[in-house]
């Protein structure tokens, strides 16, 4: 994620890895609380280098401590004949997030790197539920309506208003997002006050709708490019909510926060699949291609702990 001046817009731009295309990752209302110095256009590292960017450090805020709560609000319409908006593209999602997936794993152990005054990141986190809504706010969303969408999933008591997790709004591929999905940033994070709860939430877009603008591949592990390209932005917002959910701990002098710092690297791949696509992790027994984190102990990119 990027930060800017009080609510302007910015985006975190890096070239993909594989493509060579350039490639927009964070953007929305994570930004919009606190003004933090940084480049308006959220110039990203190529090819996980990270030397031209100045160390990561803790402006004071806090961290996400202990085990935080993933809610999904699978918003437009994910019945679709279309090949990406289906329900097995909902499993690629809940068996990369659900149990025996992510949580725990060596790639969420980078983020135990990050602590506050309130304690250190743990690297696990728990899929706790997931609803549906079938457009309420229409198929082209603002900031502000993403808002919605998310007071709505709790003011309906479908979600608990819990301080300690983050609340994924993720669309169909025929929803837009008027503020920059996918000419300025593929997902971002924020957070708010909800129903007297400082709530954490971020949007991340199907990247079918922009595959040359938010996905690494135009073809992909699990024959779900859209959702493939999803679910690698879906953990690179995970990772900045957990280590910066209230836009005031840990980012760079230019604003840009662990997952920014590796934004569009995937570092040492393993063999292609059987379609030709690359991946760099097994999780859920499911190969995907997701972008690297930070070590804020030698502000390098890892794909996992054991710093492949």
């Amino acid at each position: 994620m990027n930060k800017t001046k009080l609510g302007v817009l910015s985006a975190s731009v890096a070239l993909a890895a594989f493509t060579g295309v350039a490639l927009s990752q964070d953007g929305g209302t994570e930004l919009n609380r606190f003004q933090h110095k940084m480049n308006p256009h959220g110039d990203a590292v190529t090819k996980g280098g990270t030397g031209a960017l100045s160390p990561i450090s803790n402006h004071g805020g806090p961290i996400m401590a202990g085990t935080p709560k993933v809610y999904i609000i699978w918003y437009g319409n994910w019945n679709q004949a279309n090949g990406t908006d289906t329900s097995s593209g909902q499993n690629l999602v809940n068996t990369f997030l659900g149990v025996g997936g992510l949580s725990g794993s060596g790639y969420m152990t980078i983020n135990s790197s990050y602590d506050s005054n309130n304690g250190v990141v743990s690297g696990q986190f728990t899929l706790a539920g997931s609803t549906t809504d079938a457009y309420s706010q229409t198929s082209r969303l603002t900031d502000k309506k993403v808002q919605q969408i998310v007071t709505d999933s709790i003011s309906s008591r479908k979600f608990p208003a819990d301080a300690n997790a983050i609340y994924f709004v993720l669309t169909s591929s025929d929803v837009s997002e008027s503020s920059g999905f996918c000419s300025r940033y593929c997902g971002w994070h924020t957070y708010n006050t909800i129903a007297g709860s400082n709530i954490k939430y971020a949007f991340v877009g199907n990247a079918a709708r922009c595959l040359s603008g938010c996905a690494a591949q135009a073809i992909s592990p699990n024959n779900n490019p859209g959702v493939d390209g999803m679910i690698s932005v879906i953990a690179h917002e995970l990772e900045e909510a957990i280590s910066d959910p209230n836009l005031n701990a840990w980012y760079d002098s230019s604003g840009a926060e662990n997952a920014d710092k590796c934004a569009w690297t995937f570092g040492q791949t393993l063999p292609k699949t059987s379609n030709g696509a690359e991946y760099n992790m097994t999780v859920g027994g499911l190969p995907f291609l997701v972008q690297r984190n930070l070590s804020r102990w030698d502000n390098k990119c890892y794909v996992d702990a054991t710093h492949q």
